[in-house]
């Protein structure tokens, strides 16, 4: 059994302190956080889980903070994460002059609302809205409340025509439609708001996303809508929409019941418009009413700005829309929080303005291209197998290619879209000729490099299956492909040596800290997991 069922950290810690007759102020538990700084500073030691009955010096304070913060992982090295990283000074310097506005106070800053505006009409314009001064919209504080606004749009307006033709709305009351491997904010919105989650198992000759013609089996006259990925957080795989409608579109025709769509673009919204444009996904396809987006993951902005856009007024019902007299002027809220930040809205401007079209395609096509060599490499090692398919030429193409000019490995054009993810796991080679070692394993040792790559399980249906995921960012050049590639390989040549003491990996889940049980709760405490959740999203 291992030590740590043993010991307890947190005794071992307060038994080997110091102990002078006269005690400083503790937390009601014993612990206080002590510091060198505290004897350049003239600080005492302070308290964890308690208010500091006396404060200390600022740069006292910014140290101790800094120092303990020193112990998270490198973000850049962070590469289980969609969340953008890195923005160029000039922007850091414009979101902390503005670090103090209210977005919601428009009468206090009025240019700051112009600015929302403007973002608002230019993700229209890009999502091909029928008119992107008709398209209406709003920040959030990333996809996960832009995806309960789009959800609760859909449920009003099912509500609204079940009471026009005097139906129940309670009986048996509404569902929502996604593929299993829906994000935990898709489920969020389901269970928050007393709607029927309705999962559709995924496949691997699904591609591991949603099969829209096995969703048809899940739509109903209560169903208010179907979620559409853009981009599974899972594999990186984009959901066909264009599929999803046209069998919506037969439906309709065939029983008189309009269900509409909306786009979890969360990734894919700042991807294939630049990427790939002539992919139909957005609100060229009429059925398609709202798109959600992130702006802190390929819209290249800092953590705590998202988006969703309606494709008119008309798919935003007006008991959604709040008018607010109190501020100084009349205002509108339909966003599920009040006070917001103006900061990331700022940020996210500057982007548009300084990338431009051109900038945003640019780094799209990089992060894809070094995506592509990052699932060469490791399928050419013959350890692995990739599960994402943005490396692989589309159907047709490539003997098409060959019989004319030749195959043009740059052109993006020729890859199945998707985000610039890749997903992989130990090929079936491997694992019968190494069965007691697990992928795991490999989580564990690249942490110990400074690297942060996820293992975890497929949605339901594939639950059985686990894959090790990199996401693919700005940040992540070549030469860093380069050497995430060296590790993994010496890695898992460490792992294949059955002398190595790597093998005791076995026993360990996560890392762990002397204070990691505060404030934590314990196993069992949430509902049961079914499956909808990618880890380190």
């Amino acid at each position: 059994m291992a030590l740590s069922k043993h010991l307890n950290p947190d005794q071992l810690i307060q038994a080997a302190k110091d102990h002078p007759a006269n005690h400083h102020v503790r937390s009601s538990n014993n612990h206080q956080a002590e510091s060198a700084y505290g004897g350049r500073y003239g600080t005492d030691p302070i308290p964890k889980y308690s208010l500091p009955s006396k404060g200390i010096n600022a740069d006292a304070t910014y140290q101790l903070i800094h120092d303990e913060l020193s112990l998270d992982g490198t973000p850049g090295l962070n590469l289980a994460s969609f969340v953008h990283t890195w923005m160029p000074k000039q922007a850091d310097q414009l979101m902390m002059e503005n670090i103090s506005k209210n977005l919601i106070d428009q009468d206090e800053y009025p240019m700051t609302q112009v600015i929302h505006t403007r973002c608002v009409s230019i993700l229209a314009d890009l999502w091909h809205a029928p008119s992107s001064h008709g398209a209406i919209g709003t920040a959030t504080t990333g996809s996960s409340e832009a995806i309960q606004l789009g959800g609760l749009a859909m449920k009003r307006i099912w509500q609204e025509k079940r009471k026009a033709a005097g139906k129940s709305i309670h009986e048996p009351g509404p569902n929502i439609v996604m593929g299993a491997n829906a994000q935990v904010a898709l489920e969020k919105f389901a269970r928050y708001f007393d709607v029927e989650a309705r999962l559709v198992p995924i496949s691997e000759e699904s591609n591991y996303r949603l099969d829209p013609k096995k969703a048809m089996e899940y739509v109903d006259e209560n169903t208010i809508g179907v979620y559409v990925i853009l981009g599974s957080t899972y594999t990186g795989h984009y959901e066909p929409v264009k599929e999803m409608a046209d069998l919506l579109d037969e439906y309709e025709a065939r029983t008189g019941h309009s269900v509409p769509i909306h786009v979890d673009g969360a990734s894919g919204a700042f991807i294939a418009p630049f990427a790939t444009p002539k992919l139909e996904w957005d609100f060229k396809i009429p059925r398609v009413v709202s798109i959600n987006a992130s702006g802190h993951k390929f819209g290249l902005s800092y953590v705590g700005v998202g988006w969703v856009v309606w494709r008119s007024k008309k798919f935003l019902p007006k008991d959604l829309i709040f008018e607010l007299h109190y501020l100084g002027s009349v205002e509108y809220s339909f966003s599920l929080n009040f006070s917001r930040p103006a900061h990331p809205i700022i940020a996210q401007y500057f982007n548009f303005v300084h990338l431009g079209f051109e900038g945003y395609r640019n780094v799209a096509l990089q992060d894809l291209k070094n995506a592509r060599l990052l699932s060469r490499a490791l399928e050419k090692s013959g350890l692995f197998v990739v599960l994402s398919d943005i490396h692989r030429p589309v159907n047709g193409i490539v003997s098409a290619a060959q019989a004319t000019v030749g195959f043009d490995e740059e052109k993006v054009e020729n890859y199945v879209p998707g985000l610039p993810v890749v997903s992989f796991r130990f090929s079936d080679d491997f694992k019968q000729k190494n069965p007691d070692v697990q992928q795991k394993w490999v989580q564990v040792l690249l942490r110990a490099k400074g690297w942060i790559v996820p293992n975890y399980e497929l949605a339901p249906d594939l639950q059985n299956v686990e894959i090790l995921r990199v996401v693919v960012r700005e940040n992540m050049t070549a030469v860093m492909v380069d050497r995430l590639v060296a590790d993994i390989l010496e890695v898992v040549e460490g792992l294949v040596e059955t002398d190595s003491p790597v093998h005791a990996l076995n026993a360990l889940k996560s890392r762990k800290t002397v204070e990691g049980h505060h404030g934590r709760l314990e196993e069992g405490s949430g509902s049961k997991s079914n499956g909808t959740y990618a880890r380190q999203c």
